[in-house]
């Protein structure tokens, strides 16, 4: 039975979809919200999801091309630094890698990927540790002290997806098409999850934020497994909801992504979002309050 079938038939299609919908409405909606200008001359959104325009007031800056920037020994200007400030402050609140599951457009071709992997009945999957991911981001910013320049960006899969929608794909294609194959049939969550740099550094930038998923119900898990299925960081779960060594229930592992989809395939509603503060454990209804499995 496919992940979320049980949430369909407890709460209905929409309870069950929701934080998705809005998640691909989000990542749509900021994709449009830079297209409209070129294609029809409403500028609401000038510029790239390096650094933006908006509404001719409101600067947002990737602070990861900053600080490739500095390293590449080239000095940002004044607005872009106030673009950095503000984005850092938002992600400081979200969480890091809401990012990656909110805004990046890769997202969308990466979740396509597994979306297909599932339905084909692909099971194996090669074995690339999560932490090179890091490995990855120290050498993407080791190359751009070396070069002088911010050499990543100019193979970057979320830089250049970018630029092909608005001036051709060209050789965009290629490496998007890669991407794609790769978590199709090579390895499970495979960019995202593993090897993609633009994911570590924000994970690093939203290791202590406010916004997180909260398990208020987690005595009232049965064991379906579905919320670890459809989690691109399935790992982050466990330690939460198996209160391994104490843990609360509060997923505070820097790697979750904040995507909601553990929220929607859960029929028992274990899930939520929420802040850190606050992680009491409600107990089952009509069962006495029983220890964290």
């Amino acid at each position: 039975m496919r992940p979320g079938v049980e949430a369909v038939a407890a709460k209905g299609w929409f309870a069950a979809h929701k934080w998705l919908i809005l998640r691909r409405s989000s990542q749509i909606g900021i994709l449009l919200l830079f297209l409209v200008g070129p294609w029809f001359g409403w500028w609401i959104v000038k510029g790239n999801l390096n650094f933006s325009y908006t509404l001719n007031f409101l600067p947002l800056t990737d602070p990861y091309v900053i600080l490739q920037s500095v390293l590449a020994r080239q000095v940002p200007e004044k607005l872009a630094l106030t673009g950095v400030v503000i984005v850092l402050l938002f992600y400081l609140l979200v969480g890091g890698r809401s990012y990656c599951s909110w805004v990046c457009p890769v997202n969308l071709l990466t979740d396509a990927a597994y979306w297909m992997r599932v339905r084909l009945g692909l099971k194996g999957s090669a074995h690339i540790s999560r932490p090179t991911r890091y490995w990855m981001l120290g050498m993407t910013l080791v190359a751009a002290a070396v070069t002088g320049s911010i050499a990543w960006e100019m193979v970057n899969p979320v830089s250049m997806m970018h630029r092909g929608l608005f001036f051709g794909l060209g050789l965009a294609w290629a490496v998007l098409l890669a991407v794609f194959l790769f978590d199709l049939f090579v390895m499970r969550h495979g960019w995202c999850g593993h090897l993609c740099p633009v994911g570590a550094f924000y994970s690093l930038v939203g290791r202590f934020s406010l916004a997180r998923i909260k398990l208020p119900a987690r005595d009232a898990c049965n064991d379906c497994m579905d919320c670890f299925a459809v989690c691109p960081e399935p790992q982050v779960i466990r330690p939460a909801l198996k209160a391994i060594d104490g843990t609360p229930p509060l997923i505070l592992e820097a790697n979750c992504t904040n995507c909601g989809r553990c929220i929607d395939v859960c029929s028992k509603d274990v899930f939520a979002f929420g802040t850190r503060f606050g992680t009491t454990v409600a107990p089952v209804t009509g069962v006495p309050h029983a220890a964290p499995k």
